[in-house]
């Protein structure tokens, strides 16, 4: 099914980010189909369940994509399935989202312990933060963080913080490596969660994959900029179908 794409979204505001982009793809390409798979909502921030619980979900040979946390995820599922998986699309999304040794470039870990912290205690306005930081380097920020804020959906709580959770302990630098299909890693220059050095850094570990920085950018970049980002994703996608 090279003609099926699967996108994954972020943390805590649902498939809504996701529409326009959905949208734009398939007026590109009448004959993708473009699906948006929302997150499980798992009483467990394991790692290997949440990809269990994708991969049973999910049909195979299909193109894997997804936004930040989403695309985290995207990238274990592609190294997982192997040859089952047509090739990989990561918008906004770092190797690491918290630093650790190897990988500076990334969320502080006090910062991230905060952001957590903030969620236990306050949800609602976490939430409310997280979309303002989203849009944060948008032309329009307090537009981009009200639409993102307007879609979220009403999770439960112990979702969300499962769900901080499993960014936290997410490493796909070994996933990346892995999986042998053709991948498109895009980043925002203007990114207030994923530091664009991050793209240098990931070109150094897999010179041979496609690394794009689309500047001044938010980390919502695909709702800012669906047609922009639609078009460079199906010129990927053809390319490397023609493979």
């Amino acid at each position: 099914m090279r003609d099926q794409l699967i996108l994954l979204p972020g943390w805590g505001l649902g498939i809504s980010p996701l529409e326009p982009l959905a949208a734009a793809l398939r007026g590109l390409d009448e004959h993708l189909r473009v699906e948006i798979e929302p997150l499980p909502e798992l009483e467990s921030s394991d790692p290997q369940e949440w990809l269990d619980e994708l991969d049973a979900n999910l049909p195979d040979n299909a193109w894997l994509g997804g936004w930040s946390l989403g695309g985290m995820l995207a990238a274990e599922l592609a190294a997982r399935r192997g040859e089952r998986c047509c090739g990989l699309v990561t918008l906004a999304s770092n190797t690491c989202f918290v630093t650790r040794g190897a990988w500076p470039n990334a969320m502080a870990a006090g910062d991230f312990d905060a952001f957590l912290a903030g969620c236990i205690d306050d949800p609602d306005g976490t939430l409310k933060r997280f979309s303002l930081l989203c849009a944060q380097g948008a032309e329009d920020p307090r537009g981009i963080s009200r639409l993102l804020k307007a879609g979220a959906p009403h999770g439960s709580t112990s979702a969300l913080i499962h769900g901080l959770q499993l960014l936290e302990q997410l490493d796909t630098r070994s996933a990346l490596q892995t999986f042998r299909g053709p991948q498109l890693h895009l980043f925002a220059g203007l990114d207030a969660f994923v530091p664009a050095e991050a793209a240098g850094d990931l070109l150094a570990l897999l010179p041979d994959v496609e690394v794009g920085v689309i500047e001044q950018a938010s980390h919502a970049f695909l709702l800012e900029n669906p047609h922009g980002v639609a078009a460079a994703i199906q010129a990927f996608l053809h390319e490397s179908g023609d493979d």
